[in-house]
């Protein structure tokens, strides 16, 4: 037992430092997981450490991280994704994956069932990369983040089905024997969907009033689902997943989510480090020119069928060139995908080093496209225009003058436009999403599809005349150009925009904006006032009650959400 503790503290120390100095570098952990792997795996093959504890080990971090993604994904999730980003997530799967196989197959000479592999591995976007960095970034909430997420969620959609499928199929060929083993999982699947919905919830509502409970419960569930898949022939990496989506329609699947999140943390650590393993530091001078063909694919090619799509959607050249080159890397998914491959023995190790090697090659280049997007944007302007749909812009629509433009459509702009109508300005909203336009004109109000970040449309905007500019739009860059451009034509102009940050608020005030606009601190200012005009008066309090609730029902019924928020 000593020596698997020795190998064990090794491992983890030198994950640590290889890891602390991939962060130096803002790039993901997640590469220094896999490049401590690439490190040790000499020694681990020096020593003849037998890594059969450590690959239990993987397993378990697999399963929970599945078991997580499963929890985020509720069936009724995809009425919240979007058509749009619902035709941007398939077609860009189904074009990515029929180019992937085209480059595997013809052109790398890889033979058939290999080359489904490596296309299904260069199809999917790593979820975890993305999420982190765009939530780092803040911009989870903006129109590109929120199309990347969708895009994001449908190919966990269809990872499921891979995963059922390859795990199905067990590594036989024997066509009976797969369709009996891939009935059974989906009717097992059937079976816990409709537990999750009219079970599990009565049950878990009693088991949830001790979180000590909630927790173990939580780890029994995923253990046992995952134990039966397992002794019905199937994987225990499906039946994680699959534990995690019959508890995905339970109030409290983000509680468990959470609680989870550190045990899985340290399991999938040893999962990335075993990865890392299959690189053979002396072999990658035979796998190196093959990883980078697959990346210059997946950083290229990818990001180009993304903006295509978008641009026959009619969205703008930079939210379909920032959401292209932020999908720019393979997932998570796709080596789990590739390790199952492995161990049913329909693809070889060298296919997963070269893959592995492809993802540590991606996922470093991507992070620097989605934290530096908006530089790399602004010096291949001329490449994004290429996708942009011609005269997406309706000229005919910009007036002479306006009194108020308001930029941005969305929770807050809602508020705003009812009371530019109450003091009766004539005013103009424009906005960069075709869906939003689409349903302001379906309203008959005046409306023009533009972006903040394009110079050219600002310029064609009559601001020279305009009292009133208000952006809602939470982007810092976005914000500064705004102010800068109505500043150069119209000192005079009113402007008010917002910010989530109080250091971005103070630049914003310094570059002369009249007022920021900050939604976080601005609802505790509020009820600080109310508190000090109605003191104890409940009717008062009752008036503001019945006010909110108009205003809930209305804002209801337009499909508002509030975003989802962080706990202190």
């Amino acid at each position: 037992m000593e020596p698997i503790f020795y190998n064990l503290a090794l491992i983890l120390l030198t994950a640590f430092l290889v890891s602390y100095v991939v962060r130096i570098f803002n790039q993901p952990i997640v590469l220094g997981y896999i490049i401590a792997g690439v490190i040790i795996s000499p020694f681990i093959i020096q020593q003849g450490i037998s890594d059969g504890v450590i690959s239990t080990f993987s397993k378990f971090g697999v399963a929970l991280l599945l078991f997580i993604v499963g929890l985020h994904l509720n069936p009724k999730i995809i009425k919240e994704i979007g058509i749009h980003s619902l035709v941007i997530g398939i077609g860009q799967i189904a074009l990515t994956f029929g180019l992937g196989w085209l480059l595997s197959y013809y052109a790398l000479g890889f033979g058939f069932i290999v080359s489904l592999y490596i296309a299904l591995a260069l199809t999917f976007s790593s979820t975890i990369i993305v999420t982190k960095l765009l939530s780092d970034e803040r911009q989870m909430d903006s129109l590109y983040g929120k199309i990347s997420i969708g895009i994001l969620i449908i190919q966990d959609f269809v990872a499921i089905v891979v995963l059922m499928f390859v795990s199905s199929t067990g590594g036989k060929t024997n066509f009976l024997a797969m369709l009996t083993k891939g009935l059974f999982g989906e009717g097992l699947w059937i079976l816990l969907l409709i537990a999750g919905f009219f079970i599990i919830p009565r049950v878990i509502k009693n088991i949830a009033k001790s979180q000590e409970l909630l927790f173990l419960f939580s780890i029994c569930w995923c253990l046992l689902i995952a134990m039966i898949f397992s002794l019905m022939g199937l994987s225990i990496e499906i039946g994680a997943l699959v534990a995690g989506v019959a508890l995905s329609m339970s109030p409290f699947s983000t509680e468990i989510s959470a609680r989870i999140r550190p045990l899985r943390d340290f399991f999938l650590i040893i999962f990335f480090i075993i990865l890392g393993f299959n690189i053979n530091a002396s072999n990658i001078g035979n796998i190196l020119l093959t990883s980078i063909i697959l990346s210059a694919f997946v950083i290229i090619i990818k990001p180009i069928i993304i903006m295509s799509i978008m641009a026959i959607l009619g969205y703008t050249k930079r939210n379909n060139f920032i959401t292209g080159i932020t999908l720019a890397q393979i997932s998570e998914f796709s080596l789990i995908v590739l390790a199952l491959g492995v161990e049913f023995g329909q693809i070889s190790k060298e296919i997963l080093s070269t893959l592995t090697l492809t993802g540590i090659i991606t996922i470093t280049i991507s992070t620097y496209f989605i934290v530096y997007s908006e530089q790399i944007y602004n010096k291949m302007g001329w490449f994004a225009s290429i996708f942009e749909k011609k005269n997406v812009r309706d000229k005919k629509e910009i007036k002479k003058r306006y009194d108020a433009i308001l930029f941005g459509y969305n929770r807050i702009g809602f508020s705003i436009l009812k009371s530019l109508k109450r003091i009766g300005k004539s005013y103009v909203v424009i906005d960069f999403n075709p869906d939003t336009i689409t349903n302001l004109k379906k309203l008959r109000v005046p409306c023009i599809y533009g972006d903040v970040f394009d110079t050219e449309f600002l310029n064609e905007l009559p601001l020279e005349d305009t009292q009133l500019v208000i952006s809602t739009v939470p982007d810092f860059e976005g914000s500064m150009l705004l102010i800068e451009n109505i500043k150069r034509v119209n000192r005079d102009a009113i402007i008010i925009v917002r910010s989530h940050q109080i250091d971005e608020a103070l630049k914003l005030y310094d570059k002369g904006a009249n007022y920021v606009l900050t939604p976080h601190f601005l609802g505790g200012e509020y009820v600080s006032n109310m508190i000090e005009e109605l003191k104890t008066n409940k009717e008062g309090y009752k008036s503001e009650k019945i006010k909110h609730i108009t205003t809930l029902k209305e804002r209801f019924g337009k499909g508002h959400v509030h975003p989802d928020v962080e706990r202190d």
